[in-house]
């Protein structure tokens, strides 16, 4: 039977300051986000993912992916947005089995609105907060830890748009 490696202080240090922090800044963008434009943290994430889309679509299947959620979870999501009247479901024209889900004119309208005060968000309990060096630390420590749990390799050094909400 293999011997268990418990964590040492900088091991456990290290984890605990993420988990703690995710939940801690998740949260607090989150309240913003419903303070200032009553959209969700999930909310807000779905339809940011639609809105990097081509026209503004997503196939159930490749959404779910992008996210990194189930197919089941997203459905239940997508049909609470739809009484919104934020995102809308379609039939895929080649596939009549898979569904699409879309942005409505209401939902890039909700969103325009409501990224400024999610970016104002993110920088108050993230970003300004460090340093450009830790910040670039960070950002290429993240890209390792996806990539891992990816199987992917890390895309160290990649740019985010700002047309991407986020």
């Amino acid at each position: 039977m293999a011997q268990t490696r418990w964590l040492d202080d900088v091991e456990m240090r290290a984890w605990l300051g993420f988990v703690f922090t995710r939940d801690l800044i998740a949260a607090a963008v989150g309240r913003d986000s419903l303070r200032e434009s009553n959209l969700t943290y999930v909310e807000y994430t779905v339809l940011a993912r639609l809105a990097d889309a081509p026209d503004h679509r997503r196939s159930f299947a490749e959404l779910a992916a992008v996210l990194e959620w189930s197919q089941s979870r997203l459905s239940h999501q997508i049909t609470r947005m739809e009484k919104r009247g934020l995102v809308a479901r379609e039939s895929i024209p080649d596939d009549a089995r898979r569904t699409a889900a879309v942005l409505t004119d209401k939902g890039v309208h909700v969103l325009d609105s409501a990224a400024p005060a999610h970016v104002d968000s993110v920088r108050r309990h993230m970003v300004d907060v460090l340093d450009r060096g830790q910040l670039a630390a960070l950002a290429d420590i993240y890209d390792t830890l996806l990539a891992h749990h990816r199987g992917t390799e890390p895309s160290l050094g990649r740019a985010v748009s700002r047309e991407q909400h986020t």
